[in-house]
């Protein structure tokens, strides 16, 4: 069971032309698919169709077939969706409530929609502050916080829902390394011990190169580079396509453009895919 894209087209409303080109992308349960590209390639576009927010809330035209475990997202209401799908976009204050007076409120806010019992709440509550380092946010105001901060609880509002798949726009955006390292670890290991299936839109490589199973590369709207993260992260073609490189990859190839000789080390890291 996968969430899948098979030969996705999409267009905007009002708009001429399609913005996704037959687009086929798979995310696996336990599993973290990083997507990249040049500004304009269609990675939040494919944020939207993966979640099915697109064409289900914002209109549009979807052909081809998006499945979520082999359901049809556009069969899907949109609580359904909220369920199997969790998603957040580069801008966290778009996706508070306003309704909560603490961080612990602003958490618990999906999961109290969901009609659990109060130890379920406060149990995926006080989990997901933890998970994220934030459990000390818990009694600030929601709007009173960083920009950084507020990424974090409104990715922490995310993880409470537990959903099957999570679609992630830039989560690290406004993080600091220690912060990008922690959501890296964060979603690494969530993947790994409940089998959540994860899309990451993220400019970072070097994010992508230590959590990443997959990567996709995405270029005017089609699926230019795909395949296990080492292998395309160290592609040659990925700079063409408006893709930096990981720091390793760099370093790498200006050795070899010294003529020095490569270091073994070096290149198990950059090479060896996520276990």
């Amino acid at each position: 069971m996968t969430l899948r894209l098979a030969a996705a087209r999409y267009r905007y409303a009002g708009t001429p032309r399609d913005v996704l080109d037959r687009v086929d992308l798979e995310v696996a349960p336990g599993r973290v698919t990083g997507l990249v590209g040049a500004n304009e390639s269609g990675k939040s576009t494919v944020c939207l169709v993966a979640s099915g927010l697109a064409p289900a809330s914002i209109g549009g035209r979807l052909e081809g077939s998006v499945t979520m475990d082999g359901v049809e997202t556009v069969t899907l209401a949109p609580h359904e969706h909220a369920q199997r799908c969790g998603v957040l976009f580069q801008n966290p204050t778009t996706q508070l409530s306003g309704t909560a007076v603490t961080v612990w409120e602003e958490v618990a806010f999906g999961p109290r929609n969901l009609g659990l019992d109060v130890p379920q709440i406060i149990e995926r509550v006080e989990w997901a502050l933890e998970t994220l380092g934030i459990a000390l946010l818990a009694p600030k105001d929601p709007v009173r916080l960083s920009g950084g901060q507020a990424q974090l609880v409104a990715l922490a509002s995310v993880l409470a829902l537990r959903p099957a798949y999570l679609v992630l726009d830039e989560p690290t955006s406004q993080l600091d390394p220690q912060g990008t390292r922690l959501v890296g670890e964060a979603l690494a290991g969530l993947a790994a011990e409940t089998g959540t299936g994860i899309l990451i839109v993220e400019h970072k490589t070097e994010l992508l190169a230590a959590m990443a199973h997959d990567v996709v590369v995405l270029d005017a709207g089609r699926v230019a580079l795909s395949g296990p993260a080492g292998g395309v992260l160290a592609d040659p073609r990925l700079a063409d396509l408006g893709v930096e490189p990981p720091a390793a990859v760099r370093l790498l190839r200006a050795i070899e453009a010294a003529g020095l000789a490569r270091d073994a080390q070096l290149i198990a890291a950059v090479e060896q895919p996520v276990a």
